[in-house]
């Protein structure tokens, strides 16, 4: 069990990850949750914090302090995705996003797709310094990325599990989707739900694939890749027919990749290294033919291989040497 737990990656997979993390923590803050911001405008007494809220405990939310916490998790965000510091700022990072979810919580809404990313915010710094490309392989980064995978797989499998838990039976064969199409549905499940009983179906082939989630373990590398892709797919029809994204959650699902063989960077560099050379080549004139020295009439023909090549060229069989 230890083993698999951390079954050393390539330090380059690591130092992705962290970046694609780290730049989604900071994508979060201006285009999924900036919503947060205008929580400082409800009355205080509709602060409910969560659990973690009333344990520890945290102040309520004022506009001077989520202020400070989006422009300082911004900026910390950000400096962590360049892989500096990685222990110090990851630990900032946590921390932060932490208390930007509990906010974000604590007013009768609380979302699933944050589990993950959580998590590997949480885990991170403890993968040490890792540079991109860097092939020598970790432990600790790979007990990181194995603890985010069996949160993002948690995820899926504890959904199933509410679902029967609250919903019962019924979340099966009821109209759940129906209900989530009618308030935000677009026209492509609008022509689904024409579809007789595929909605009952559907609902089945939800519950089944999040109880099965966990076997992507039990996979060979290469059916697993397929298996996440599958993920990637059910969240890309959720997007198209109920409009939901599950953004946070398909940034931690990345755990799974080996993100180490994509290097923007590197084919950026290449293609503006690539460009030049191309308009040089074409640009430049056409080399003049090198001028050859008649042979003397004394010395008359030469038979192939009798003398010297001109110019690095054997002579043609049966020609003479020279123009």
């Amino acid at each position: 069990m230890n083993r698999w737990l951390t079954e050393a990656v390539p330090r380059g997979r690591v130092a992705a990850f962290r970046t694609l993390i780290y730049l989604f923590v900071a994508a979060d803050l201006v285009i999924f949750t900036p919503w947060v911001r205008t929580r400082v405008s409800v009355p205080g007494d509709l602060y409910q914090p969560l659990l973690i809220g009333r344990l520890l405990p945290l102040p309520t939310p004022t506009e001077t302090l989520v202020t400070v916490i989006f422009w300082a998790l911004l900026l910390l965000a950000l400096l962590a995705a360049t892989g500096r510091a990685p222990r110090l700022l990851g630990w900032a990072v946590c921390a932060l996003y932490l208390e930007w979810m509990i906010i974000a919580m604590s007013y009768g809404k609380v979302d699933h797709d944050r589990f993950g990313l959580l998590v590997a915010l949480a885990v991170l710094p403890t993968a040490g310094r890792a540079r991109h490309g860097d092939t020598t392989r970790t432990e600790a980064g790979g007990w990181a990325l194995r603890v985010t995978q069996i949160a993002v797989i948690c995820t899926y499998f504890l959904a199933a599990f509410a679902k029967l838990r609250f919903g019962g039976l019924d979340w099966l064969t009821g109209s759940v989707l129906a209900r989530a199409i009618i308030r935000r549905g677009t026209d492509l499940a609008d022509l689904i739900a024409q579809v007789p009983y595929l909605l009952i179906v559907a609902q089945f082939g939800i519950v089944a694939f999040e109880l099965l989630s966990p076997m992507v373990f039990f996979l060979p590398p290469r059916w697993r890749l397929a298996m996440v892709g599958f993920f990637y797919s059910f969240h890309a029809v959720t997007i198209a027919t109920i409009t939901i994204s599950f953004a946070p959650h398909l940034a931690a699902l990345t755990s799974f990749l080996p993100l180490e063989r994509v290097r923007p960077l590197v084919r950026a560099r290449r293609l503006i290294g690539r460009a030049p050379s191309e308009a040089t080549t074409t640009d430049a004139p056409e080399p003049r033919p090198a001028e050859v020295d008649p042979v003397p009439a004394d010395q008359g023909p030469v038979a192939a291989g009798a003398g010297p090549a001109l110019d690095g060229q054997a002579p043609v069989v049966g020609r003479p040497v020279g123009p």
